[in-house]
């Protein structure tokens, strides 16, 4: 649709732009010729709560990086990940690994971050570049969310294997989120062990989706028009 554009940037509908600055620092990170794509930082909306907020904090930190293939070491399967929520990619180097999938749950971020990576390029985070943007899921939503993310990892496997599961990271979020809340809003730890739970039962029932009818996959899935596709 844009063949003429150099830097194609993505946001989806419900992120505002924190100032109006975030575009032009987004794509600065492209003055590097090796950076495909970048993305900025989620802040949580005005009035969330410390459990809504806490997320943000900890995906979108205040310090910018730039990732390559070498990261994996260092951020195992955090290395790929990006939020089209706030993102731009190089439009070459988007073509040149297939654009993104379309047969997909969700995450074709993630999908197409991971492409990039392994195809030689690098991916930037531009904390200058904010937008706010943060969701007050339900218990239900979280563990809903959750399937699909078990969904889309039994699938692409090679995400896996080619950086590593996400369990660490898991642990790190949950020690991170109990820390936040002792010192924010103490009374929703119990509601944050509980999301907990229903996030690991969720994925592990996306893990093993296969075994699953697509009646009980529509009901347990956020994104229920997939299975009906």
């Amino acid at each position: 649709m844009l063949p003429d554009a150099e830097i194609l940037v993505y946001m989806t509908q419900d992120a505002i732009l924190a100032d109006s600055n975030a575009i032009a620092n987004l794509v600065s990170a492209f003055h590097d010729p090796g950076v495909a794509a970048a993305y900025g930082r989620q802040l949580p909306r005005p009035g969330a709560g410390a459990i809504e907020a806490h997320a943000r904090t900890f995906n979108y930190p205040s310090t910018s990086d730039v990732r390559d293939l070498a990261s994996r070491d260092r951020l195992g399967f955090k290395a790929i990940f990006l939020s089209n929520s706030l993102s731009a990619y190089r439009r070459s180097a988007l073509l040149e690994v297939g654009g993104f999938p379309s047969n997909l749950i969700f995450g074709e971020d993630t999908v197409t971050a991971a492409r990039l990576l392994l195809a030689g390029h690098k991916i930037a985070y531009v904390s200058e570049a904010a937008a706010y943007h943060s969701h007050a899921y339900t218990c239900l939503q979280e563990f809903k969310r959750y399937f699909d993310i078990g969904v889309l990892h039994s699938r692409e496997k090679w995400l896996l294997e080619a950086f590593g599961r996400a369990n660490k990271e898991g642990r790190k979020f949950i020690v991170s989120e109990l820390t936040y809340l002792f010192h924010h809003d103490i009374w929703q730890i119990p509601t944050a062990l509980t999301r907990t739970g229903l996030k690991l039962v969720g994925y592990r029932l996306g893990r093993m989706e296969s075994r699953l009818s697509p009646g009980v996959k529509r009901r347990l899935s956020m994104h229920s028009s997939f299975w009906v596709r």
